[in-house]
């Protein structure tokens, strides 16, 4: 029998219950990460990997990383290269959503397998350490004077942080068709760029600027919460008189024209992960909070987040 053919039907099995998720242990699970190394994305599929060899439901990982277009590049090759693959995940979320809608995509979200939502989290703006503004009433009183002087680094046009961008504009009456937004194919990029000063102001996961902020490297002026958040010594933007929030969660995807029961075993095998000792280390060191979401329910949350953030774009002139 051909492995292929044999991994498929213990995907089958599995599913009915007629075998243990470690009858999975001997397949190579592969990931797709739509961005560079060193964000966000790159972040969740690595610790995503480890949890599932932590939990016994894979023995080996491996990663590609496939940066730009707020993961829609990423997307192209994932559908491309691995339809019918039972064993193949795709990182993504709101990014992705904000991307998609901001672009006109060759390969649509809904011809791939939604499998789960996994974690949450806010936004936070950042100012490299030599700076001459302090917080982010003096960015705002500066694009109040020259929209275009302010540079906003972040991650892939419609991303939540250039939403976010694009949202404080309008609250704080500044057109948001002016400002100037940086776009980088990844954490690591948007990073140097802020510490080389090459842009005025970052935003990203609060997990991917948490060790330059501890350092003093980077000042944090505003998180994108409603509320202040347990552990995150950063101002709200709500509370800095700012009417804006915005989340951004993070999820998998399986490849496209996988079976219902090849779909069924692996968001069981995704679950089991989230219940491992390294997912849980995953979660507390990054700052992460937990969002389990899968099967139809998950499927209906990002029909209806592409919605509510195609409304919030337009609301916000970006598209």
């Amino acid at each position: 029998m051909r492995r292929d053919t044999f991994l498929k039907s213990l995907a089958a099995f599995a599913a009915a219950g007629s075998l243990p998720l470690s009858a999975f242990a001997a397949a190579n699970i592969k990931v797709m990460i739509p961005a560079n190394p060193g964000g966000g994305w790159d972040a969740t599929g690595r610790a995503l990997g480890k949890a599932l060899q932590d939990a016994g439901v894979a023995t080996t990982v491996t990663y590609e990383n496939k940066g730009g277009a707020a993961g829609v590049l990423g997307l192209a090759q994932f559908y491309n290269a691995s339809k019918g693959d039972p064993n193949a995940l795709m990182v993504m979320g709101a990014v992705m959503l904000g991307g998609m809608i901001a672009s006109k995509p060759p390969v649509a979200l809904s011809q791939v397998t939604p499998i789960a939502r996994l974690t949450t989290e806010y936004g936070v703006f950042v100012l490299p350490e030599n700076s001459p503004f302090k917080t982010m009433k003096d960015v705002v009183e500066q694009m109040k004077k020259d929209p275009g002087s302010v540079k906003w680094g972040g991650g892939s046009r419609g991303s939540t942080e250039h939403i976010a961008a694009a949202m404080i504009a309008r609250e704080v009456g500044v057109d948001a068709a002016k400002i100037n937004y940086v776009p980088f194919r990844g954490g690591g990029e948007a990073v140097a760029a802020i510490l080389g000063g090459n842009v005025t102001v970052g935003g990203s996961g609060y997990s991917e600027f948490a060790q330059y902020i501890s350092s003093g490297k980077m000042r944090a002026i505003g998180i994108t919460s409603g509320t202040r958040v347990k552990g995150i010594d950063v101002p709200t933007l709500k509370e800095q008189g700012i009417n804006v929030e915005i989340g951004n969660w993070r999820g998998v995807y399986g490849a496209a024209d996988i079976t219902p029961a090849q779909r069924k075993a692996l968001t069981d095998m995704v679950v089991q992960a989230t219940k491992s000792k390294a997912w849980a280390q995953a979660l507390q060191t990054n700052n992460w909070t937990s969002a389990l979401l899968a099967g139809p329910e998950f499927e209906a949350f990002v029909d209806n987040n592409f919605a509510s953030l195609r409304a919030t774009m337009v609301k916000a002139g970006m598209v």
